[in-house]
C-alpha cells in the first residue's frame, strides 16, 4: 500500500511500506487456525474518567498472553521448508520470545531465544515451557542483537526480529482487522509503542480501511526521560535516546528502519506517560474490569487518562467519541520485588 492509498500525503522517499493491507489480510488467513480472536471489553466507569467511549482490545487473552503470538506465528508459517529446518532465532525481553517458541513448537522446529538479564522471570519460564533454547545476555539492545547474530551464524536459524520485520508487522496488524470488524465506529486507536511493529501493522490496516481514523502511540518516558518515539516524531527523523528505565519491560526497544517510515507518516500523535500513570492504569484495569494487564499493556489506558490526551481529544473537530485501546499483554511478574512496591506506593499517588 502506498502512502497515498492510506489517506495521507505521499513522502518523496517512501512509496511502499514493509507491510501492506493485502499482506496483512493474507496473514490473518494464515494464522486463523492458531491465533485466538480476542474480545473487546468496555467499562462505563473508565468511560466517565476518559470523557469518551473506550473499547479495550484484550490481547491479554491471546495465546502466550500477548499480541506477539500473531507476528511470531505469521513469521514462522511464512518460512519455506528449507528455511524452517534450521529453526528460528530472536532476541526479546519475553513476550515475543515466548510467542516465537510457541509458534516454532507448533511447526516442529527449534527456537533459539536470546533473553536479556533483566527480563521478568515469568516470561523466561514461559519460553522454557514452550521449549525455547535460551541464551542470556546483557540488558542492552546491542548485546541482544549481537548475541542473536552469533547464534544465527552458528546454526543457520532464521532471524525473526520482534518488530522490525515485514511478516512480524503483518501478523501484528491482524488485530486491527479484528478490532475494526468488532467496533467499526472507532474514531481512534491507542497503541503502546517502542519498536513500532504493532503500531505499524495497526496503522496500515486502520488508515487503509478508514483513512480518517486517528492512530495514537502511547509511550513511557521511563525514569530517565527516554521517549524516543515522541522525540523522533517532533524532529521528523529518528532520534537516538538512552534505553528507557521503565516498569514497562516490553517497551524498552527502539524503532527500526522498517517501522519508522510508517510511524512517521501514519501515527497522528504520541502521548507519553510516567511510571506512576502506568501503575495507576494497571490498578484501574484490575479493580474496575478485573483484568490483569502487564505494565506495557496498560500504557494505552494511562495515555488516554492523561491531560495531554484529553487536550488532544478536545482539539479534534467533532471530538473523538469512540476510542480503541490495545491491552497488549497480561504477563505480570508478581514475584518482581520492585513491582509490588510500585503498586502499593506509586499506585496511590
Amino acid at each position: 500500500m502506498t502512502v497515498a492509498e492510506a489517506g495521507v500525503p505521499a513522502h518523496p522517499a517512501v512509496n511502499v511500506y514493509a507491510a501492506t493491507l493485502e499482506e496483512i489480510r493474507e496473514a490473518a488467513n494464515r494464522i486463523e487456525p492458531f491465533a485466538h480472536k480476542t474480545p473487546v471489553m468496555t467499562s462505563k466507569t473508565l468511560d466517565s474518567l476518559a470523557d469518551c467511549y473506550l473499547h479495550f482490545k484484550c490481547e491479554i487473552f491471546q495465546r502466550v498472553g500477548a499480541f506477539k503470538f500473531r507476528g511470531a506465528m505469521n513469521s514462522v508459517l511464512s518460512l519455506s521448508d528449507e528455511q524452517a529446518v534450521h529453526g528460528v532465532v530472536t532476541h526479546s525481553s519475553g513476550n515475543h520470545a515466548a510467542a516465537l517458541a510457541c509458534a516454532a513448537r507448533i511447526r516442529g522446529i527449534p527456537a533459539y531465544i536470546v533473553i536479556p538479564s533483566d527480563a521478568p522471570q515469568c516470561k523466561v519460564d514461559a519460553v522454557e515451557g514452550y521449549g525455547g533454547l535460551i541464551t542470556r545476555c546483557e540488558a542492552t539492545v546491542d548485546a541482544r542483537e549481537s548475541t542473536a547474530t552469533s547464534i544465527q551464524q552458528r546454526t543457520g536459524a532464521k532471524l525473526i526480529p520482534p518488530y522490525n520485520y515485514g511478516p512480524t508487522i503483518c501478523g501484528q496488524g491482524t488485530m486491527a482487522l479484528e478490532l475494526l470488524a468488532q467496533v467499526p465506529q472507532l474514531d481512534a486507536i491507542v497503541v503502546p509503542i517502542c519498536g513500532g511493529g504493532m503500531t505499524s501493522g495497526i496503522a496500515v490496516v486502520a488508515k487503509g480501511i478508514k483513512p480518517g481514523i486517528k492512530i495514537i502511540a502511547a509511550e513511557p518516558t521511563g525514569l530517565n526521560n527516554a521517549a524516543d518515539v515522541a522525540a523522533s516524531k517532533d524532529a521528523g527523523r529518528i532520534v537516538e535516546c538512552a534505553r528507557p528505565v521503565t516498569i514497562a519491560d516490553g517497551l524498552r526497544g527502539r524503532m527500526g528502519d522498517l517501522t519508522w517510515p510508517i510511524i512517521k507518516d501514519l501515527v497522528d500523535e504520541v502521548v507519553t506517560v510516567s511510571e506512576q500513570e502506568i501503575v495507576a492504569a494497571m490498578r484501574l484495569l484490575f479493580e474496575r474490569m478485573k483484568l490483569v494487564v502487564e505494565p506495557s499493556g496498560a500504557v494505552g489506558l494511562a495515555a488516554v487518562l492523561s491531560p495531554k490526551f484529553k487536550a488532544y481529544l478536545r482539539g479534534q473537530e467533532g471530538g473523538l467519541q469512540n476510542v480503541g485501546i490495545i491491552l497488549s499483554g497480561g504477563n505480570v511478574d508478581l514475584a518482581a520485588a520492585g513491582l509490588w512496591e510500585n503498586l502499593l506506593v506509586a499506585g496511590y499517588k
